[in-house]
């Protein structure tokens, strides 16, 4: 676990900035947690994203692809062999192209569930 810290460090940092607009649920060594202020049928939050290290690799959730898939259209092929899942990219290894894309695809997300109102009144 502590060969991926330098690894959820990089990570984090591209999900922090959304921490602070919207609803930070965990924020430590190992995970940071994020869901919107929207809440759901369920009467639950809707999830916007998470930084987690994993056993084996850290992973980065990004709930907005899941909502709509339009958003991974254009991304490049590396990036999407890292993904586990629907919205979920696993990493074992720093990799700064795909931090900086991984970067400008969370802030399509981000404004993705503005547009839809699943976050109001921030910036």
């Amino acid at each position: 676990m502590d060969d991926f810290y330098d690894l959820f460090k990089k990570l984090k940092e591209i999900m922090l900035p959304y921490a602070r607009k919207l609803d930070c649920k965990i924020d430590n060594d190992t995970e940071l947690y994020v869901d919107t202020k929207h809440i759901l049928k369920n009467k639950k939050p809707l999830w916007f994203g998470a930084v987690q290290v994993k056993k084996n690799y850290v992973s980065y959730h990004l709930m907005p692809v899941y909502l709509n898939p339009e958003l991974l259209n254009g991304i490049s092929p590396g990036l999407k062999k890292r993904m586990q899942g629907k919205s979920c990219f696993n990493f074992r290894t720093p990799d700064d192209k795909f931090f900086e894309e991984l970067a400008a695809l969370t802030e399509s997300g981000y404004t993705d569930y503005k547009r839809r109102d699943y976050i109001i009144d921030v910036d």
